[in-house]
Order: structure tokens, then sequence, then C-alpha cells
């Protein structure tokens, strides 16, 4: 009987730190630092941030002028913005260095000025 007992409460406590480490999993997820990002004629604010390679963000971009748009060709990003919506971009950057995109969506004369900034550190 004594046996038995041991076994079961093995088993249990298997069971219990698989949950643990399942459960915590998602955890990561939903505890990303979130970074807003307005986009405005003819900006972005903040126009650079810098990130730590590795760990997952979110970035929240909005507008509440006009749709634009961002594009970071090398981390893979290109999202519209529209007005009056939050558009949320999960990046986790796994290189370090500079990135830069700008708006891709024209928005008027000084379009071409609309530059933005990741800088990945270790």
């Amino acid at each position: 009987m004594r046996k038995s007992g041991l076994r079961i409460l093995g088993v249990v406590a298997v069971m219990i730190l698989g949950v643990c480490v399942l459960g915590a999993a998602p955890q990561n997820d939903q505890t990303a630092k979130q970074i807003e990002i307005t986009a405005k004629r003819f900006a972005f604010s903040p126009n650079a941030i810098t990130l730590k390679r590795g760990q997952p963000v979110v970035l929240v971009f909005h507008s509440d002028d006009v749709t634009h748009g961002i594009e970071i060709s090398s981390l893979g990003i290109k999202k519209d913005i529209p007005k009056g919506k939050d558009v949320e971009i999960r990046v986790t950057p796994n290189e370090v260095g500079d990135f830069y995109g700008a708006c891709s969506h024209f928005c008027g004369a000084d379009h071409a000025s609309m530059i933005f900034e990741i800088n990945v550190v270790p």
C-alpha cells in the first residue's frame, strides 16, 4: 500500500509540474511590453525605440488624422494604420542592430519624412 501511495504522489507531482510549465507559456505573451506609437502627418512619435534581443514586445500603432502605414522590411513588418484604429504588431527581435522603416501609405506632401527606427541591443 505504501508503494502505491508513493507512485500516486509521484504522478500527481508530475502532473502539477506539467500544468505549471504549460500554464507559464501564455503569460509570457500576455506580459509582453507594449509600446504605443502615434502616426501623424508627417512623423511617428516616438520616431525611434530601443528593444532587447529575444524579448517579445507589442508595438501599438495608431493614427488620429489619416490612414498611415508602417513598413520595416528587414523585420518583416508591413501594416496599414487606419485612422482611429489601433494596430498591434508583435515583435521578438532576434538580431542586434538598427532597423529602419517608413510610412507605407501615402499621406501627403511630406510623406517621405515619416521615418521610424528600431534599435535592438543585446
